[in-house]
């Protein structure tokens, strides 16, 4: 005889069980900002469940996960963007007059040049993300100075290459504006382009109520 016992703690971890794997992007960079600006780099989680960032770091071009810890940014939930920068977190949120549930890491000191890498290692070091810019060095790519690079579209992500990639202006679809300072132009800590989530409690709650009647149901074989 085969038994089939759905229990309430099984129930629990099948309906709140994650919808896809988080998908952390790059989505937004300027290497070079005025004053207290300073350089910025915006991920955001583009998945469908919270990722916990507990152990992930960043580096540039030299490639070395752990270079700089990025476990500060905690749980970052589906659509949230976060800020590392080189600026203060107090500064920068001042100068973006952004609230201050956006969470920023300040004091970068590995700093981004003309032509470099944005890298972005989960906690184990593997490379979650790559973005390769410059300019001088490749042909099409935009320099982010004193104004920061956006995804043209949600394809150009994760692709490696700054190609696609464009520059903020006032009035543009990714809501940018000028600082405080009145110099530089951005829109750190939101992503226009980042689709709605789904919310996972409500889905929960339907897998919920289709088998809750099954809870205890015995099937004779």
């Amino acid at each position: 005889m085969r038994k089939f016992i759905f229990t309430g703690a099984a129930l629990s971890a099948a309906a709140f069980a994650p919808l896809a794997s988080a998908q952390v992007y790059i989505t937004e960079w300027m290497y070079n900002g005025n004053g207290t600006t300073g350089e910025y780099i915006e991920f955001t989680n583009l998945g469908t469940s919270a990722v916990d960032f507990t152990g992930w770091s960043f580096d540039d071009d030299s490639n070395n996960p752990r270079t700089v810890n990025l476990s500060a940014f905690g749980l970052v939930n589906p659509g949230e963007s976060v800020i590392l920068t080189e600026a203060s977190a107090a500064s920068f949120r001042s100068v973006w007059n952004l609230d201050s549930s956006v969470k920023v890491i300040g004091n970068n000191t590995t700093n981004l040049g003309r032509n470099d890498q944005i890298n972005l290692y989960d906690g184990a070091g593997l490379l979650v993300d790559r973005l390769s810019y410059g300019d001088q060095n490749i042909p099409g790519s935009i320099r982010a100075q004193n104004v920061s690079g956006n995804p043209l579209s949600l394809d150009v992500l994760g692709t490696n290459s700054a190609l696609g990639w464009v520059f903020s202006s006032l009035g543009d679809v990714y809501g940018s504006y000028v600082d405080l300072n009145n110099v530089d132009v951005g829109n750190p800590g939101t992503f226009a382009l980042a689709p709605a989530p789904v919310p996972l409690p409500a889905a929960a709650w339907l897998l919920l109520s289709g088998v809750a009647g099954l809870a205890g149901f015995r099937r004779r074989a």
